[in-house]
């Protein structure tokens, strides 16, 4: 950490957001270069079309030549909150670190804060987000509601993350609370979907940490229509509540922030956070101990704290996740405490997540996990072979999970075709035995033929007859154990934001998005990526058109994919909303590409789920 500002009274942070059109947006970009890289200031700036979000650190002097620079820039900035507030500099580089204040980040993005985990068919208007309640309104509306009942039709909502509410929350006698307990904002609009029928006909109060994540999340309310028009959100979030009222109010605990603070409270705020594993008071995230599984911020106590220790948070222990994080720590043994959990079919070296900061910015501190189907008679080995070049060029924004498909299929022995000579009589070739069985892998498959005699693939078979090119028609049967098998992958293994599948993998993931809504609690994700895909002629596919979140990637017409025709993947991506699907046609085969400009438009996609 840069210690130029030796006096730590006088470092500060500074917190503002502003939905404005931005008529040149590389302009403003320069601008914040320039401005932020002179006066020393570390942390994240996020721009777009549609205004800024933005929290920096810095000497405080500095920080309010910036504000006088942006007031001075054009008037854009009128009328912006800006929260400055005089704290210690940085004193753990790790913390700092991954909450971005060891650097500073200015980056272009397409939203300021991410609603969705999957694209909108019409995304909200700021323009009719919720009235505005200074702190002192909102103040009042609680204290009057406390003297009436329960049955006063005023909800009080919380729109952050569980890991933020876990310390802090407001609390109002005689006041409907609810805390939707969401792993990640994008997450925020599914719920509201979930609850539209409870929140119907209420006086909705909303509140998040600076006012920025109620804006849009108000807006969305308020475009569900009629029932839905009484929305209030607090102007200034929490942190201009507590300043209005310094001994906490009706807020309880800490406000949990995205700097290095961590957190920050009233003059008199209490402790109401508790320890993932021993349940007693605490509430220092300081540590950063994060979930095995799903890599959210977890509450563990120093005498709990373990470095081979695997915590689940409470909603991967609700989603029936094996390791006990309590078992763990006792037995000081994670390699013994995982005996007992099956993680049969997993390719091993995607099992357990390092516990490490995920990049500068808060929306990316989680990589994507996909889960990828192979396919058809191959296995999750070979799959991660074929794909080691896509995982890797895609590292920083996603992790790949393998498995092997259900059905094992057996090993297929051509036998030699007849030559024939010059003078027109046929000849054999000397027929040549197949390789040993110990140095061949286990093939699998999503589908098999309905004749399938389900044997286990310990012999050879000698083929029918030449490859059929259309053979992946045939191959319907064994939908259902398939299904079962990737409800136990996503139970055991989840969660999981997508699912990636090529060929007979595609054909697989095809299905399952088009029953996404009924696989709810099941099997959760945000998208899928169909490669080389196909579609089956199955029941599960007579819906259409299909809303999940989808991109296509195949063969063009003279894209030499041998294996899947054009036509049947374009037939396939016909069956998606236009709203809600990507397509992209390449010129490579039976692959997936990853040279520009196919690699650019995948990860464009992607980015759009972090």
């Amino acid at each position: 950490m840069s210690n130029d500002n030796k006096d730590t009274g006088q470092y500060g942070v500074l917190l503002y957001y502003k939905y404005v059109d931005i008529p040149n947006l590389n302009d403003l970009l320069t601008f914040y270069r320039s401005n932020c890289s002179s006066l020393n200031l570390l942390g994240r700036v996020r721009l777009s079309s549609h205004g800024v979000n933005v929290t920096v650190g810095g000497s405080l002097s500095s920080l309010q030549r910036h504000i006088e620079a942006l007031n001075a820039l054009s008037t854009l900035f009128h009328g912006t909150d800006f929260k400055l507030a005089a704290c210690h500099q940085p004193l753990n580089d790790d913390v700092a670190k991954e909450c971005g204040f060891t650097s500073l980040s200015i980056r272009i993005v397409k939203e300021l804060v991410t609603l969705s985990s999957h694209p909108l068919l019409k995304s909200p208007e700021i323009s009719n987000a919720g009235r505005h309640l200074s702190a002192l309104e909102f103040h009042s509306t609680l204290h009057n509601a406390n003297k009436e009942t329960m049955e006063n039709g005023l909800v009080l909502l919380d729109a952050r993350n569980l890991y933020e509410t876990r310390i802090g929350k407001f609390y109002a006698p005689n006041v409907e609370t609810l805390d939707p307990q969401v792993r990640q904002y994008s997450d925020f609009s599914s719920w509201i979907d979930d609850k539209s029928e409870q929140l119907k006909g209420k006086n909705i109060l909303m509140y998040c940490t600076g006012g920025i994540r109620c804006e849009m999340a108000s807006a969305y309310i308020k475009s569900k229509g009629a029932g839905f028009e009484n929305v209030f959100q607090l102007f200034g979030g929490i942190q201009r509540y507590l300043e209005q009222f310094p001994d906490g109010g009706f807020f309880k605990g800490k406000n949990f922030v995205f700097d290095h603070r961590i957190s920050v409270g009233g003059s008199d705020a209490s402790t109401i956070g508790a320890c993932l594993i021993c349940r007693c008071s605490f509430d220092d995230y300081s540590s950063r101990c994060r979930c095995t599984y799903c890599r959210m911020l977890v509450l563990v106590c120093h005498s709990c704290q373990n470095e081979s220790a695997l915590y689940v948070c409470e909603l991967c222990q609700k989603q029936g996740k094996a390791v006990g994080s309590k078992q763990l720590i006792e037995n000081d043994d994670s390699e013994k405490s995982l005996q007992g959990v099956e993680f049969q079919n997993f390719s091993s070296d995607t099992m357990l997540l390092a516990q490490v900061p995920r990049g500068d910015d808060v929306t990316t501190s989680r990589k994507l996990r996909i889960l990828c189907l192979h396919g058809f008679r191959q296995n999750a080995s070979s799959f991660k072979g074929r794909t080691a070049s896509l995982a890797k060029k895609l590292k920083k924004i996603a992790e790949f999970v393998f498995i092997d498909a259900p059905h094992e299929v057996p090993f297929i022995y051509q036998t030699p075709v007849p030559m024939a000579h010059v003078n027109g009589a046929l000849s054999s070739l000397p027929a040549s035995p197949p390789p040993p069985l110990e140095n061949c892998k286990k093939k699998f498959a999503w589908f098999v033929a309905p004749n399938f005699d389900g044997s286990n693939g310990v012999d050879w078979k000698v083929a029918d007859g030449p490859f059929d090119p259309l053979q992946y028609q045939q191959q319907t049967a064994g939908y259902d154990i398939s299904l079962s098998h990737l409800e136990n992958a996503f139970s055991k293994e989840g969660p999981f934001d997508g699912i990636l599948g090529f060929s007979q993998g595609a054909a697989m993931t095809a299905i399952i998005s088009s029953q996404q809504e009924k696989l709810k609690g099941k099997m959760d994700f945000k998208f899928v990526v169909l490669c080389s895909g196909f579609a089956l002629k199955l029941k599960e596919m007579e819906y259409s058109p299909i809303k999940c979140p989808s991109l296509h990637i195949f063969g063009n017409e003279h894209g030499q994919d041998r294996q899947i025709a054009n036509q049947a993947s374009k037939d396939l991506a016909s069956l998606y909303d236009s709203g809600c699907s990507v397509i992209i046609e390449h010129d490579c085969g039976h692959i997936i590409p990853t040279r520009s400009p196919y690699i650019d438009e995948i990860k464009a996609f992607l980015g759009r789920f972090l």
